[in-house]
């Protein structure tokens, strides 16, 4: 049973977000419904860790599985953001592309050197998912905190940028790298 509930939160988060743009197009007012799922999704995201952590049964597939779920749901996020804030969204829309372009970059990289998607659950990468978590549901809820949104897509910038130069700089895959410093430090220990 510990090794199935992290499993199941990550496929919880993943069915979130198709379920996040029907609720957008098909409900009147889904204010409440987007941030009740984008409030489980970010919570999933936290916990599904936390207990396979704790219970012994965190996998290198578990945590990739979590990073592309995790890139699927927020995905679905934008979605929604698209369809009830399109304006918003075209103003930050430079921001916007940038973060997938370094998004679709990074895992482009990450395929080509490594075979797979990188999988480093860094700091940052963690407080760009309660940025994204908070702005969105700032937006999608209350159509308020605007600011917060450019906030985030910043940040988001930031982190991509993080995950490509460790991404470069790792010559082998390693997942849990928490900071560049510590990608830094597993390079020079493969030196020596």
């Amino acid at each position: 049973m510990h090794r199935t509930i992290p499993w199941l939160m990550v496929i919880f988060r993943a069915s979130l977000a198709p379920l996040m743009v029907a609720a957008t197009l098909c409900l009147p007012a889904p204010q409440t419904w987007l941030g009740s799922m984008i409030a489980a999704g970010f919570l999933s995201d936290v916990y599904d860790g936390v207990l396979a952590r704790r219970w012994g049964t965190d996998t290198a597939a578990l945590r990739l599985c979590d990073s592309a779920v995790d890139t699927f749901f927020y995905l679905g996020v934008l979605a929604a953001v698209i369809i009830r804030h399109r304006p918003v969204l075209l103003e930050r829309i430079w921001l916007l592309v940038a973060v997938l372009l370094l998004e679709a970059l990074r895992l482009a990289f990450d395929w080509i050197k490594f075979r797979r998607m990188a999988s480093y659950h860094s700091y940052a990468a963690k407080l760009w998912g309660v940025l994204l978590a908070i702005a969105t549901i700032a937006l999608l809820c209350f159509d308020r905190a605007y600011w917060l949104l450019t906030v985030a897509l910043i940040w988001g910038i930031l982190c991509d940028l993080e995950g490509l130069i460790m991404s470069a700089l790792l010559p082998v895959w390693t997942r849990d790298v928490k900071t560049l410093g510590r990608a830094i430090e597993l390079r020079r220990g493969t030196r020596s």
